[in-house]
């Protein structure tokens, strides 16, 4: 309960601080918006002449975009804001008084600001979501797995970035590392079948884009694995990063000592 206090004072503080600024929220939209379009525009293009990559219907294809689209929020709201700035502490030397505070250091830095302008993406997600099950005609069920496997792909996807901002405790200067995980989960706005051979096993055993976005599309569509392969895959990866970040602690040299 404490915790959560502290997550609602987080996300109290953020709003107030945003909302001086409120012309970035239509901005943002707009730019999701377009985003959107291009990615659709993209995928259509893929469909054309009655072409099915992967087996995959458009329709289909739609729930995947829609996973990814709903990540994007993710990463624009908490992510980013967050997982970005540790590099910026350590740099500066605030990473100190993160450790100080009564709290766990890693729920600070994953929590601590929350960027509204995200939403943008959440709202476009979901509204593709919907207009694809509609389509499919999904039912409650379905809805709710798509549900499990993306939180899933979610945690997923936190313990992949915080795993990469942890390196900057030994290696400072690493502006763009987290860049690099951000355009290699482009890929995910399409269904992982519809790359090659390569491209799937890389996509699913290397870096696991497939557990983001297909594989909640496919647990919608009743195609979907048992839920202890994604969600142990998720923990496992949770777990790493967070005694990944506790080992990295041990070499961190505080900038007053």
């Amino acid at each position: 309960m404490r915790y959560l206090r502290v997550l609602r004072l987080f996300l109290l503080t953020s709003l107030a601080a945003e909302m001086e600024y409120r012309g970035n929220f239509l901005l943002g939209l707009l730019s999701s918006l377009l985003t959107l379009f291009g990615a659709l525009f993209g995928l259509l293009l893929l469909y054309q002449g009655g072409y099915r990559p992967g087996g995959w219907a458009l329709e289909e294809a739609l729930l995947v975009l829609a996973a990814f689209t709903l990540l994007q929020g993710l990463a624009s709201t908490l992510l980013a804001p967050n997982l970005n700035r540790i590099v910026e502490h350590v740099q500066q030397g605030t990473l100190d008084f993160v450790l100080l505070k009564p709290l766990d250091p890693q729920f600070w830095l994953s929590s601590r600001t929350f960027s509204p302008w995200g939403l943008g993406d959440f709202l476009l997600g979901a509204g593709l979501l919907l207009y694809a099950g509609a389509r499919l005609e999904l039912s409650p069920g379905d809805y709710a797995r798509f549900a499990l496997y993306f939180a899933f792909g979610a945690l997923t996807l936190y313990s992949l970035w915080f795993l990469l901002a942890t390196t900057s405790i030994w290696f400072v200067k690493i502006y763009n590392v987290t860049e690099v995980l951000r355009g290699l989960l482009e890929a995910g706005r399409f269904p992982v079948g519809a790359y090659p051979a390569l491209y799937r096993v890389f996509f699913t055993f290397v870096v696991p884009v497939a557990f983001l976005t297909t594989v909640p599309a496919e647990a919608a569509l009743g195609r979907g694995e048992a839920p202890f392969l994604a969600g142990g895959l998720a923990l496992l990866l949770f777990l790493l990063a967070r005694g990944f970040f506790r080992l990295a602690l041990r070499s961190y040299t505080s900038a007053s000592s």
